[in-house]
């Protein structure tokens, strides 16, 4: 018989109070981490069921870091919303898929991270998926 492990502590931001996405701290040794990237998916899509955010932190160029995938379906759960963490280096790229509509929807950003950004910067990702293909030909033929 096994025993069940606890559960790893949830940290929270402690500006924001968001969750943070699971082993987004401390991300590069030595160098704090003073940006809170957060997620803002618009209201309307936090019912699709396959969409997820595929959000990636690449200390260099060549150093992929951390890559996390975070399905929109578990955004509702936790009201206060979600939110990474980075140092003041690198590049942060956050996709948004959704696979179930015909075509799939593909959208991915870029965030540079200037090294001078002072400690405390605060990054909204706005993440509004459009209307199903069905949908926007109704808009348009009604």
């Amino acid at each position: 018989m096994t025993t069940p492990t606890p559960q790893p502590e949830q940290f929270r931001s402690a500006g924001s109070n968001r969750y943070v996405v699971p082993g987004w701290t401390n991300l590069v040794p030595g160098k704090p981490d003073t940006i809170e990237i957060q997620m803002d998916v618009a209201a309307g899509d936090l019912g699709r069921t396959q969409a997820s955010l595929l959000i990636e932190y690449w200390a260099t160029p060549n150093d992929m870091t951390l890559q996390s995938l975070l399905p929109v379906r578990a955004l509702p759960t936790v009201p206060e919303g979600w939110c990474v963490f980075v140092p003041a280096q690198g590049r942060v790229m956050v996709r948004a898929i959704d696979p179930e509509p015909t075509p799939p929807v593909l959208a991915s950003h870029w965030i540079n991270v200037d090294p001078a950004t002072p400690p405390g910067t605060t990054v909204h990702v706005k993440v509004e998926f459009p209307a199903p293909v069905n949908q926007a030909r109704n808009l348009l033929n009604p």
